[in-house]
């Protein structure tokens, strides 16, 4: 019989105005992988704080029993110290620094005056190995995109004496093949003892690696399942999750008519910002008809954000040339209100560091990518500015406090539905969604598929850029395959698959 590690017993969460989790339970067996699903929301990422220290002792009801002790932790260092580590969804890496600078953060290599520089980098550079990422650990952070950064972050917490690892939506930045590597490092470490707890959205993911899966709902535990006696089945889940089944996971547009070309690039090549000679997109064209959905499909590193980026007002990269036309006529972009009164948008995937204002409210946010529509003569319209952000609060179904709420509080998916909500308020006709439902469960994503049919049967186009090729091609009307930092590809939904994307990229590099 196994034995139990960690005991999570009548654990209570209460903020301002909100009760995030309500008499749970937990049971986690030593050398198992348990995983914890549920909507945006529903109390997942609070409960593993609870049981990190993030909340400490004291802010919240229940026991927290760990290896037979009762546990009172006042902060994450006491929870390290047990062997307790966690990676979060929303990424705590310092950009000026190196890669292996960051990873052994708290944690120096060396004597307690001197740091061993030489270990630091050495022990990063293996590290790195094991989560398959190539970069020197002499990288700096900002140097890297998002989705290696989160391979940063899981090499951190390996440089740590783990007992128990907590990974919070670690493949949300990850292809299917780093994904795939990645599921394939918690199997090998299961093999070697280690016990692993897993927060994701990915159901493919969770039945392929999870022993267990325990389901939450409304900061409730509804139902775990048993990999032994139950059935992993995505519809299973999904109907445990959100109350109900979801039969089609992309809604059908019921009055969608693609018209003529109204955005396109021609020969679009960007440098590398920081390293000379090194293009990130190179002669790039592609075009986006209205009322269509154009989606950008490619392996992480491809230049796919890098293009959206340097369209969007020159926001990434060194020399920029190339040209773009809007509905025939050329236009030039040199920075981001220029792109946003031409009613071009960008959701950057990096709503955290990019895309919100953390420190201030829901209201506020919203606004924020078009201040001029809530404001007379440079004076704010507070009343209008609060209508319009319970508008897109009612309209994304975003869980929260209030209006007034800052934004740092939600949970991610609920930071996504108000980044998306700043963009629709702004009334674009090209919006660029670059990776719009990661970290996002099934339930909200369809709401988003929704309001993307709705955008394009309105007359306005999308530009998709997602690594999660089945969404690609559940949502898309036609497909550009990115490759090193050119288009290598262009299908037709009806007759694009995996297969053909992955060939595409394959037979590109040769």
């Amino acid at each position: 019989m196994a034995k139990t590690l960690l005991e999570m017993r009548h654990i209570t969460k209460t903020f301002p105005g909100v009760k995030a989790l309500d008499d749970v339970n937990l049971k986690v067996d030593e050398g198992e992988i348990h995983a914890l699903v549920g909507e945006n929301g529903a109390g997942k990422s609070t409960l593993m704080s609870v049981l990190s220290g993030i909340y400490p002792f004291g802010t919240y009801s229940g026991d927290i029993i760990y290896n037979g002790n009762i546990c009172k932790f006042q902060n994450i260092k006491d929870s390290e110290k047990c062997g307790i580590v966690i990676i979060h969804q929303e990424l705590a890496l310092v950009p000026l620094l190196t890669i292996g600078e960051n990873m052994f953060l708290g944690n120096e290599q060396g004597t307690k005056t001197k740091i061993d520089w030489a270990k630091t980098y050495s022990k990063a550079d293996e590290l790195l190995k094991k989560v398959g990422l190539k970069d020197s650990s002499h990288t700096l952070i900002k140097d890297i995109g998002v989705g290696k950064q989160q391979l940063v972050e899981i090499a951190k917490a390996m440089g740590k004496n783990v007992k128990l690892l907590i990974l919070d939506e670690p493949t949300a930045s990850l292809n299917d093949t780093e994904a795939k590597h990645l599921l394939d490092l918690l199997l090998e470490f299961k093999k070697q003892g280690m016990t692993s707890i897993l927060i994701s959205h990915k159901l493919n993911e969770v039945s392929y690696v999870a022993d267990k899966i325990t389901v939450i709902r409304d900061g409730r535990v509804i139902q775990t399942m048993d990999k032994a006696s139950d059935s992993f089945s995505e519809d299973n889940i999904i109907s445990a999750m959100v109350g109900r089944s979801i039969t089609d996971r992309f809604p059908k547009r019921t009055n969608s008519k693609i018209g003529e070309i109204c955005f396109e690039v021609k020969d679009w090549c960007v440098d590398h910002p920081v390293f000379d000679g090194i293009k990130v997109c190179d002669h790039v064209n592609f075009n986006v008809r209205k009322g269509e959905v154009v989606g950008i499909s490619g392996l992480m590193g491809a230049g796919r954000t890098e293009l959206a980026m340097s369209i969007f007002g020159h926001s990434y990269g060194a020399n920029i040339r190339g040209q773009i036309f809007l509905n025939g006529k050329e236009v030039k972009f040199p920075n981001v209100k220029t792109a946003i009164n031409h009613h071009i948008a960008y959701v950057t995937e990096d709503r955290k560091g990019n895309g919100l204002i953390l420190s201030e409210s829901i209201s506020r946010n919203t606004s924020s990518a078009k201040p001029e529509k809530i404001s007379k003569h440079g004076i704010v319209d507070f009343d209008k500015e609060r209508e319009v952000a319970r508008f897109y609060v009612k309209e994304m179904h975003t869980k929260c406090a209030s209006i007034e709420e800052n934004v740092g509080n939600l949970s991610g998916g609920n930071m996504q539905k108000v980044l998306l909500g700043k963009w629709l308020f702004a009334d674009p006709d090209i919006l660029i969604l670059d990776e719009p439902t990661r970290g996002i469960d099934v339930g909200a994503k369809y709401e988003i598929y929704c309001i993307i049919n709705k955008m394009v049967e309105e007359g306005k186009s999308v530009i998709f850029i997602s690594s999660e090729m089945p969404e690609v091609l559940g949502m898309s009307d036609r497909i550009y395959v990115m490759n090193e930092g050119r288009m290598v590809a262009e299908l037709p939904a009806k007759e694009a698959s995996q297969e053909k994307i992955m060939t595409c990229i394959i037979n590109s590099g040769k």
